[in-house]
């Protein structure tokens, strides 16, 4: 089967990483898949163009309104990946929540990576209920051998000399949804208090507005760190050093970096939101905060077994995540 797959491939973000697997799992399956960025078409006629043109038998879409109404009304069987900000942000717009509606009802299905997301999209759209499917992502990760990590502390500006370091790493894309910015006194001031403590912010600036917004506040951050985004191997390998990984989203579908970081073997602190805390059992597979008081300092002054808790969460966290384990 001929299939395109229509994705925001914005460099090393959650959906480019999502759709690259997705892809491959499908050619895997013996069917070639197209991928193909949706920024890059602004309406539905020049993807019914494409559609004629490379002659596809069916469609997949991530993101139920920034793929999927570039499919209504094609004229193959498509289907729908929710994304996360669709179903958790863009409903709230008039408009974009009577356009995802229309998309789901023309689509033969939907699949959700959490049982909260199916819930929310059919909350929206109660008709659709029955087509929706609930299937985690799969994950890969592929730390590189050779990773020097003293030469990316070197480079992040992290002193290497100050004995143990505890560097967390807030991976994600550089926009406002991912909230990078809502951490970032709180780790400074923590920092100031213990030397050894850095927060890493890494990632793909995605709204260069925003990303100067980002760079002025590290500026007068002391411990807060702006990094360059990184080849995913390099990534992973990053990760599987720090102490944790960090993420602070205001909205999330299932955080790939939240699942690399288990897969890793790496704690996790996530912000208490629905698509986080569909993962994370408190605890036990990561530690959830509601604010950024909480994420941090006042963590390790409430709880003194917090270090331990945070290596109890090594244990089985992706596959409780997942629901391999109960």
């Amino acid at each position: 089967m001929r299939l395109l797959l229509l994705a925001c491939l914005r460099a090393r973000t959650g959906n480019a990483t999502t759709a690259a697997r997705i892809q491959n799992h499908l050619h895997a399956a013996g069917h070639i898949c197209v991928l193909k960025d949706a920024f890059m078409y602004e309406s539905q006629t020049e993807i019914a163009n494409l559609i004629s043109t490379d002659k596809f038998d069916g469609a997949l879409a991530i993101h139920l309104y920034k793929g999927g109404r570039l499919l209504q009304g094609s004229r193959i069987p498509f289907g729908i990946i929710f994304g996360g900000t669709d179903v958790n942000e863009d409903v709230k717009c008039e408009e974009k929540h009577r356009v995802m509606g229309a998309v789901l009802e023309e689509a033969r299905f939907a699949v959700a990576f959490t049982v909260k997301m199916k819930e929310l999209a059919a909350a929206e759209w109660p008709d659709a209920r029955k087509k929706i499917y609930v299937q985690t992502q799969g994950i890969k990760t592929t730390p590189k051998e050779t990773f020097d990590w003293y030469r990316f502390l070197q480079n992040a500006g992290i002193p290497t000399d100050t004995g143990s370091l505890h560097v967390f790493l807030l991976v994600c894309g550089l926009r406002r949804v991912k909230d990078p910015l809502y951490l970032v006194d709180v780790f400074s001031d923590w920092h100031r208090k213990e030397p050894s403590i850095h927060l890493g912010i890494i990632g793909p600036a995605v709204d260069p507005l925003f990303t100067s917004e980002v760079k002025e506040k590290v500026k007068r951050a002391p411990g807060v760190h702006l990094l360059q985004e990184m080849p995913q191997d390099d990534l992973h390998a990053a990760m599987k050093r720090c102490f944790a990984v960090v993420n602070s989203s205001i909205s999330e579908g299932m955080s790939a970096a939240i699942l690399e970081a288990m897969d890793l073997n790496i704690p996790v602190l996530a912000r208490n939101i629905p698509g986080n805390a569909a993962i994370i059992k408190h605890k036990e597979t990561g530690l959830l905060f509601s604010n950024p008081q909480k994420s941090t300092e006042s963590l390790l002054h409430e709880d003194g077994d917090l270090h331990y808790h945070i290596h109890t969460c090594r244990r089985n966290s992706l596959p409780m995540a997942l629901g391999i384990l109960p």
